[in-house]
């Protein structure tokens, strides 16, 4: 069967849908039995032998896969991701506007993906992907509600599940008032705190484990008891965030904010600066004497941030490995909107 390439869409005559789309999912049911498919769907059907060729109408030029692949029509790392979930058993439509069945495909996706042994004519989409070359850049933007497919130099497809999470915990705690502390270059010392603020709240670290006196907080730690009327030190909070400012730039001020946010929540965030991230988080802290393991590594970033998908999966392997999931904070201003990032086996 041939089929006839216009104005970006493929066109395969009477028994197209027989064919194609109700035994296999592809592409869209037209009149009289015919079908339309976008330019990948045509490009796979010609790599297996179901198509002899497709046809383009403006000069009449006959196109097997090698021409189709090679054309404007055809993205080859769309493709490959497209034949990676073809070959993984899952039937596949392009987010296209009216292509999917009854199926939303707004936002930023390439691909809905449905349930293996559902199509188009289901109820459900298992994953939307969006593609990328790892030489692309991805904004933080366009991730979130979908499935991240990056097509490495070697034509391998790895794929990364992306959410907006809800984060919340349960490690709020009712702070003292005025605690006197001393600052110093980069950190604040308090020389007899309450026992609860590190004890309960996991605030600062003890300069001695062993015993119970002095307390160094971080700059961050130490801006945010300020402002909350916890902590009395010489110039008050302003002079903590000046100083935050002074060593790290403006940096201090998105960070302070991912801080402030994480603790209004519930959570505690502590350095993760062994992590090469900007926090290790904690949801639930009742005592430090039964601290568990944090789950979330945190990396604050401005809120229109493009990632490297080589820096994005150097972060999301890390996090794994110590048995974490990796989150970004995209701060604009005062506002953080929470990207989350795990790898997937479709």
């Amino acid at each position: 069967m041939d089929a006839t390439l216009t104005d970006g869409v493929v066109r395969a005559g009477s028994g197209g849908r027989e064919r194609f789309y109700d035994s296999r999912g592809y592409g869209r049911p037209v009149d009289a039995g015919a079908i339309e498919l976008a330019p990948v769907e045509a490009a796979h059907l010609l790599y297996r032998g179901d198509l002899d060729a497709v046809i383009d109408d403006r000069d009449g030029a006959r196109m097997g896969f090698r021409a189709l692949l090679a054309s404007a029509a055809v993205s080859e790392t769309s493709f490959l991701v497209y034949k990676d979930l073809r070959d993984r058993g899952f039937y596949l439509s392009p987010a296209r506007e009216g292509w999917a069945g009854d199926h939303d495909t707004g936002g930023d996706a390439d691909f809905l993906v449905f349930p293996r042994g559902e199509g188009p004519w289901g109820e459900s989409v298992a994953y939307r992907v969006l593609v990328a070359s790892e030489r692309a850049t991805v904004p933080a933007a366009t991730l979130g509600e979908s499935v991240l497919a990056v097509v490495d130099e070697e034509s391998e497809v790895t794929y990364f599940e992306t959410g907006r999470p809800d984060l919340g915990g349960s490690s709020a705690i009712d702070l003292p008032e005025g605690v006197a502390g001393d600052l110093l270059s980069d950190r604040v010392f308090l020389w007899d705190p309450p026992a609860s603020l590190y004890d309960r709240g996991f605030y600062g670290q003890r300069l001695d484990e062993q015993g119970e006196g002095t307390l160094q907080l971080s700059l961050l730690e130490a801006a945010y008891l300020a402002r909350a009327g916890a902590l009395d030190v010489e110039g008050g909070a302003a002079a903590v965030v000046d100083r935050g400012r002074e060593v790290e730039g403006d940096r201090f001020d998105r960070r302070l904010t991912v801080y402030t946010a994480l603790r209004e929540r519930g959570i505690v965030p502590k350095t993760g600066f062994k992590f090469g991230a900007d926090f290790r988080t904690y949801a639930d802290v009742e005592s430090i004497d039964d601290l568990g393991h944090s789950e979330l590594l945190v990396r604050v970033l401005p809120g229109g941030h493009a990632f490297s998908p080589r820096d994005l999966a150097l972060d999301v392997r890390l996090a794994h490995g110590v048995r974490k999931t990796m989150a970004f904070a995209l701060v604009d201003g005062d506002d953080v909107t929470w990207l989350s990032v795990e790898r997937l086996t479709p």
